[in-house]
């Protein structure tokens, strides 16, 4: 059924748009078959990549909610919480900030197309290699939860700083990519999005059967024979890919990794990763196809900021579900 779910909102999503499209028109374009040039151009060009970044964007984060949830065994912990967003904000706001505050040789990078991308992923990477070098030290996996929130205390302190010293320009403009899109990729950019995030979503599948022996505990888990500490790593990595990337190519999206696993337990009340990672993956995707649908604004030239509409959409559904079942699944 979610499968099923998932096409519908696919064709919907493409469907939708400032130029009004025929459905025909629309099947007609994926197979080359269109009279129209330019509508094929906009299905193409625009709509689908659009799509794909939104079903990456909304499985990614779900999964990703889900091992940081499941590692840490807190209902609160998201796919950011181990500062991976607050890190490619920080690489962000010195591109763009320091563009301002530092001006010369930023200013020419910032002619970059690739310039924010690369940003993102290098202060995303530089912190996930620190929360991973304290991993290693660190025996409590609830100390690195909180080494990983005050890394992000750290960076959004140094963020804080850019932004006062910044013009009113480039703040809004910095301001705008925290808004989240999902329409700027080209194929080339989403193919290198999609293979950074196949590896993520590798490592996520391979880490199931480690996934369901942490749920019974680490000290279980340990006399079952689980390695903590690799597995931990691998964990660790796999979010850090899929989060990381999904932040530098879409901005930071809100909502998504925290309330879809939960929404996910609550439908097939189960706590076996090997029916909530599917399921999450769809349902992350379907719910992310609906809120870029209703951002579109359909026939219109207006679009709302993803990140608004995953929150006002998405919340009151949990609420909902969870008052409606009165138990938290975990």
């Amino acid at each position: 059924m979610l499968v099923l779910l998932l096409a519908i909102c696919f064709v919907v999503n493409i469907t939708l748009g400032s130029v009004s499209i025929p459905l025909k028109e629309i099947f007609n374009s994926l197979f080359g078959n269109i009279e129209n040039q330019s509508w094929q151009y906009i299905i193409l060009n625009f709509r689908l990549p659009k799509a794909i970044t939104a079903i990456l964007v909304g499985s990614g984060l779900g999964i990703s909610g889900l091992l940081m949830q499941t590692l840490f065994r807190n209902p609160l912990a998201g796919p950011f919480v181990l500062g991976i967003s607050s890190g490619a904000s920080l690489g962000v706001a010195l591109v763009i900030l320091g563009a301002g505050t530092f001006g010369g040789f930023l200013s020419t990078f910032l002619i970059s197309k690739w310039s924010v991308v690369i940003a993102a992923s290098l202060g995303s990477l530089l912190v996930l290699l620190a929360v991973l070098a304290m991993s290693v030290k660190v025996r409590d996996t609830m100390a690195i939860l909180i080494i990983g929130l005050m890394f992000g205390s750290i960076t959004a302190a140094v963020v804080s700083v850019l932004s006062y010293f910044s013009s009113a320009e480039k703040l809004q403009q910095y301001v705008f990519w925290g808004f989240g899109s999902l329409g700027n990729l080209s194929w080339n950019e989403l193919l290198v999005f999609f293979c950074i995030y196949a590896l993520g979503l590798l490592l996520s599948v391979t880490s199931i059967k480690a996934l369901n022996t942490l749920l019974l505990g680490e000290n279980y888990a340990k006399s079952l024979g689980l390695n903590i500490k690799q597995s931990r790593l691998v964990i660790i990595f796999a979010t850090s890919l899929l989060a990381g990337t999904i932040t530098a190519f879409a901005g930071p999206i809100a909502f998504i990794g925290l309330a879809i696993p939960h929404m996910v337990r609550q439908v097939f009340n189960t706590s076996n990763h090997k029916i909530l990672l599917p399921a999450v993956f769809l349902l992350g995707a379907i719910i992310m196809l609906i809120c870029d649908s209703i951002a579109q604004l359909p026939h219109s030239d207006f679009s709302l900021p993803i990140n608004a509409i995953t929150s006002l959409i998405g919340a009151p559904v949990v609420i909902w579900l969870l008052v409606r079942k009165r138990k938290m699944m975990f």
